[in-house]
């Protein structure tokens, strides 16, 4: 896919790393102006140093952590008083936290929900409003196969990447007509750092049970389908697969069959 002449800057959280990362390099082949939002200061710079030196491009970086109240509209307030109209929101930054729930650290699952949810919701709302305003605009919105399968160990992630999905599909939906469009990345298991941030690099899944795909196909995949307006996407055949067998599998033999890839493989 090629630059929309009609769209010229894209805002990505997450951007220091993994798919968030890998989406911007595409961004930045086709010459978006770029707003990249991380916690990472040091990586958000030096991924900077690397767009500006491969790809001829100035992005302004934001560092801004998604989980404390009010960061949302910090972001859009520093956005907007530099004079930038984003016309694509890429909500990339997310986290899990793996455990027991109830043996769990109950401020880090609220940090998950708050990252997850609440942030990306209210940039939706923030970003979006500003979008239908003009009449044009894309969003992606970062979901998971994890929306389609209750995750035992790994169960508030897997809820908020439910919520991510419907909010997703609804919101397309209200928006039809508006010039908006809204797309919902569902990436099965990735070979990012997502595991080791969780605590969960010792599970079945950080060692690739299901596969790891590459950052660079599911960006590619979600770049694709965000151009086209595409409502979702389910990045790899495999992925596709699973989730269309969810449909017709009872959740109590899904949450088992997850419990076990979210186990030791020595368990």
């Amino acid at each position: 896919m090629s630059h929309d002449p009609n769209l010229s800057v894209a805002l990505i959280t997450g951007a220091a790393n993994g798919i968030g990362q890998e989406l911007a390099h595409l961004f930045a082949k086709d010459q978006y102006q770029l707003v990249l939002i991380d916690q990472d200061t040091a990586g958000l710079n030096k991924f900077a140093e690397h767009l500006r030196t491969v790809h001829n491009i100035e992005p302004t970086l934001i560092t801004q952590d998604l989980s404390h109240d009010g960061a949302a509209q910090r972001i859009y307030d520093q956005v907007t008083a530099q004079g930038l109209a984003v016309d694509i929101l890429v909500n990339d930054a997310g986290f899990g936290e793996y455990g027991p729930y109830l043996e769990s650290d109950v401020a880090r699952n609220r940090a998950v929900i708050h990252t997850n949810i609440v942030a990306l919701t209210e940039l939706t709302y923030l970003f979006g409003n500003d979008m239908v305003k003009r009449g044009k605009g894309r969003i992606l919105q970062l979901a998971s196969t994890a929306a389609f399968t209750p995750s035992p160990n790994m169960a508030v992630y897997s809820a908020t990447k439910s919520f991510v999905l419907s909010f997703s599909e609804a919101l397309s939906n209200e928006l039809k007509d508006s010039g908006v469009t809204v797309t919902a990345l569902c990436p099965g298991a990735t070979d990012t750092d997502f595991f080791e941030r969780a605590g969960a690099e010792d599970t079945r899944a950080a060692h690739g049970a299901m596969g790891l795909a590459d950052p660079k196909d599911v960006a590619k995949d979600g770049y694709e389908a965000l151009m086209k307006g595409e409502t979702r996407v389910i990045s790899g055949v495999t992925n596709k697969i699973q989730a269309m067998l969810t449909n017709i599998t009872p959740d109590g033999i899904i949450a088992a069959g997850m419990r076990k890839v979210f186990e030791s493989p020595s368990e």
